[in-house]
């Protein structure tokens, strides 16, 4: 199962393997507080989609296709997380506080395609 989880929220057993999904380090949290199994910024969004998207509803669609196109390009660190977490739930970690509008929707389902070709 892949579940999505804001970084400030406290870490459980439950979420598996946690894997923090954003380009920069969450601001005012620690390594040691976070919990992270691991940190793939390489997956994030770049800095120049990122910057443009802003988190707009509006822009939601376009980010989405861009945000696939990127993602594309990055489908081995993609397959070494699922075989990472073989056997375990995945938790996808982001500081954002938007919680609709934010490229772990996309990664998620992009993940869950993959684990279906598997």
């Amino acid at each position: 199962m892949i579940k999505l989880k804001r970084v400030y929220e406290q870490a459980k057993p439950s979420d598996g393997f946690r894997v923090l999904v954003d380009r920069l380090w969450p601001r005012g949290i620690s390594k040691e507080e976070a919990h992270i199994d691991e940190w793939l910024r390489k997956i994030a969004p770049s800095t120049e989609l990122r910057k443009w998207f802003g988190h707009d509803p509006e822009k939601w669609p376009v980010f989405q296709r861009r945000y696939r196109a990127e993602l594309k390009d990055k489908i081995q660190p993609l397959e070494k997380l699922l075989a990472d977490a073989a056997g375990k739930d995945i938790t996808l970690v982001y500081a954002s506080r938007e919680q609709e509008y934010n490229n772990v929707m996309v990664l998620k389902e992009v993940l869950k395609s993959l684990q279906a070709i598997e």
